[in-house]
This record gives structure tokens, sequence and C-alpha cells, in this order.
């Protein structure tokens, strides 16, 4: 599950990852116009949170950065807390990932230094189980022979959820993006392009190969278990994406966890206090649903410094309250 965590659920730069492999890329207003023309169905249970203050509030929203024309329209809790915002924040600015030099910085931070390459750092059958992998699919394993395992393993997913009509031009953050922009909504980053390139490129070489083997030995599972994670956000079920994401990374691969998760997690708080104790304004903040987990996750950090906290959640309000049977 951890390759597929980084990619659905930590990383809005997913969508240079498109940019940087040369498939086309449609701007952040596709994800919206799929929203108009796809058929009705129900709309997933948010991930939001309401953190206030005596004068303004921000509204704490989890993406899943691979989303499906199906996965939209988005709930009436996303609608209301779009609405109330008077601006929109992201974790990279939007003009920063439609920039047009986005994908070649993501294959510079993904580059060696000092002569090395895949082969190199790649245990010799690892290396033939990803060669036989892609000669599957018709690709050499030359094109990304230059690249780090960080940079094929998030290729391989973006691979995987074009075969399952995900695409990170569909995500929730990307569609959000179209909104505030036809809305003429400010919009803003927690972090730089280049702060997500240099926590990517610092994870340990033996994590990174870590999760590159686990897609590597079980191939044929990956389908279902992007379309379990996939599930659990449509569901809104906060425990089952945290056994499913957080615990296991935070237990397979620690660095990495810290790097991509905490360490950011760390920086973009004081951020967040500050929009709610300098600020009138209310703002739409829209990250990686993984950063809104469990005790390390910023919706647990700012209950901690004393904000009042609170998930919205209409559809988890108008479940059934069960009664357990008499002993």
């Amino acid at each position: 599950m951890l390759l597929v965590v980084w990619f659905a659920l930590l990383l809005a730069a997913s969508h240079a990852v498109s940019a940087s492999t040369g498939r086309d890329a449609p701007s952040a207003g596709a994800a919206a116009q799929a929203a108009v023309a796809a058929p009705a169905h129900e709309p997933p249970v948010p991930l939001l949170w309401k953190v206030s203050d005596a004068d303004n509030a921000i509204y704490l929203l989890g993406s899943f950065h691979l989303l499906k024309a199906g996965d939209y329209p988005v709930s009436e809790d996303i609608e209301q807390a779009f609405a109330a915002a008077e601006r929109v924040v992201f974790e990279v600015a939007p003009e920063q990932l439609d920039a047009p030099d986005t994908g070649q910085r993501f294959l510079a931070a993904a580059g060696y230094e000092n002569g090395r390459s895949l082969s190199k750092v790649m245990p010799s059958r690892l290396y033939e189980k990803l060669r036989r992998l892609l000669a599957r699919q018709g690709q050499g394993i030359a094109q990304i022979e230059a690249y780090e395992p960080w940079f094929v393993n998030l290729s391989l997913l973006l691979g995987l959820a074009r075969s399952l009509e995900f695409s990170p031009d569909q995500g929730l953050d990307r569609y959000l993006i179209g909104r505030a922009t036809k809305a003429g909504k400010p919009t803003a980053g927690l972090e730089t392009l280049q702060d997500q390139l240099d926590a990517l490129d610092a994870t340990p070489l033996d994590e990174q190969l870590t999760s590159l083997r686990e897609f590597l030995d079980r191939p044929q599972e990956m389908p279902g278990l992007l379309d379990e994670l996939h599930q659990a956000w449509r569901d809104g079920d906060v425990e089952a994406l945290d056994v499913l994401t957080r615990r296991d990374m935070r237990e397979k691969t620690p660095e990495t966890y810290r790097l991509l998760n905490v360490e950011r997690n760390d920086r973009w708080v004081p951020a967040l206090q500050a929009m709610l104790d300098d600020n009138g304004d209310d703002a739409l903040v829209v990250v990686g649903a993984l950063h809104l987990l469990g005790d390390d996750g910023v919706v647990e950090k700012l209950r901690d410094a004393g904000y009042d906290v609170e998930r919205i959640c209409s559809a988890c309000e108008a479940e059934p309250v069960t009664t357990p049977d008499p002993m």
C-alpha cells in the first residue's frame, strides 16, 4: 500500500509527475468540466474539518489526488465551505504546479549525481522484475534508467491509475483549483514545489526500494489496493484510511513518513495558525488526506493548540444510530 499512499493521499506533485512523463495534461479546469459532464452519483463523504477561533475559520479538506469523473459532483458540505471561503489554499500554489518548467524540474530532482543510475542502486533481481514488468507493458527500462526509485514508484502508480481510469487531472485539488479560478477567489500554497521535490529527494534509498519492491512483488494486487483506498476515501472512513495508510507507512518506511508527512505538517501548522490569528477572512485549505489523520495530522495539532475543531459531515450525521442487542 506504500506506493499508493504516496501518490494518492500525500503529494499534490502527482500532477507534476504526469507533466514530467510527457503525457497530455489538461488544465485545472478539466476536472471541473468533467464533473459537469459526469452522470449523477452519490457524492463522496468529505474529510472536512472546521477549525475556528473567535473571529474566523479555516476549513481543512482531505484530497484524493487521483480521482475519476464519477467522483463528482462534490458534497454540499464542500460546496458550503467553498462558498464561505474568501480564499483557497493548496499544498502548492496553482501557478507553481502549472508553470511551464514544472515537468523539467521534477525530472531534474529525480536524477542522479556522481555517475549513478537505476541499475547501479537497485538489487539485480529487483531490477529484473522491473524490466519484465515494463516489457509486458510495451516499455523499455532505458527510459527510466536515469531516475531514482521514488520517481519510478510514482511513474508506475500513474500508469496503474490511468489504466483504472483514475487521473491526477481529476483530483479533488485540481477540481477546486478550477473552481477557485472561475469564481475569482485568491489562491495560495502552504509550501513551494521545490519543498515537495526536496522532501521526495531526501527519502532514504532503502525505503524507496521498499516501496518499489512492494509493487513489483505483487503487481496483480495493486489495482485492488488502489480501489480499496479510493473507496475508504469516498466513504469518509477515517479509521480505515488510517489503518491503510498512515500506520502502514509509519511502520514500513518511518523516515519517509517523517519527511513526507510529519515534517511538512509541522511546517504547515504555523501558517494555518497565522490564518486564524491574523486574518478575519475564512479559508478553505485543501491537502492530501493523509495530512489530516492521526496524532501527527494537522487536525489534531490544531486541536492541541487550543482551537475549536469539528468535523463537517452531513452524511455522517444522517447515518442511523444502531442500538446493541440486549444481553
